[in-house]
């Protein structure tokens, strides 16, 4: 384990979602920490993940804070330089980490956030855009808030995230946030993470209806 990597850990707000968390754990490093938090009241989550990843803690907040108070939680038990910031539904690739200190040492800790890029891409990326050709790093206004990297010192809110929102956008509140304060978010073409969209949550009528008006009251 890398300088990096040392002063890297991952945050994961998981409500009921043991069915696909562990292949989230198993693409981290086992010398890595990791906190969950867990938006339920079963401890069950706890002693399982504890006892079979002893990289992991698991904090059980009884009751569903919401992504944004939950993620909240979690990093108010970091005691390392970042903080990433991870669904239990997405899991990183051999180069993730890798191509993420590429960004960081070229941008000499310069940033906010640094996120990797979809395995499928977020998009089409013009070469002018892109702060360095070889490492494909470019400024952005936002990034998705499945996957992403945090640069504590440079983040200077008493709650990283809005706690008023409950679910869905708290990420794009915080990138404005800190684009109002000049703070810098880059994306790492290169870096890539895979993403099984809504299989942390399932996909039921209810879970569905629940989607839709989070969505509207956070727009």
């Amino acid at each position: 384990m890398n300088n990096f990597e040392k002063n890297i850990t991952f945050v994961i707000v998981s409500f009921k979602s043991s069915h696909i968390i562990e292949k989230c754990i198993k693409s981290i490093k086992p010398n890595v920490k990791i906190i969950i938090v867990e938006n339920s009241n079963d401890i069950n989550v706890k002693g399982y993940l504890e006892n079979k990843f002893s990289n992991v803690e698991v904090i059980i907040a009884k009751e569903n804070l919401g992504y944004g108070k939950g993620n909240n939680l979690g990093l108010s038990k970091v005691n390392t330089r970042f903080a990433f910031i991870l669904n239990p539904d997405a899991y990183i690739d051999e180069n993730t980490i890798q191509e993420l200190e590429t960004a960081q040492l070229l941008l000499k800790d310069k940033f906010s956030i640094i996120a990797p890029n979809f395995y499928n891409n977020y998009g089409n990326f013009s070469k002018k855009n892109y702060i360095d050709i070889s490492s494909k790093v470019l400024e952005v206004d936002f990034v998705k808030g499945f996957a992403m990297l945090l640069n504590l010192k440079n983040i200077n809110f008493r709650l990283i995230f809005d706690e008023k929102i409950f679910l869905f956008l708290e990420e794009i509140d915080l990138c404005r946030r800190i684009k109002n304060q000049n703070g810098k978010i880059y994306l790492v073409s290169d870096s890539k993470i895979y993403h099984s969209e809504k299989k942390g949550s399932g996909n039921s009528f209810e879970v569905e209806l629940c989607r839709n008006w989070h969505w509207m009251w956070s727009l």
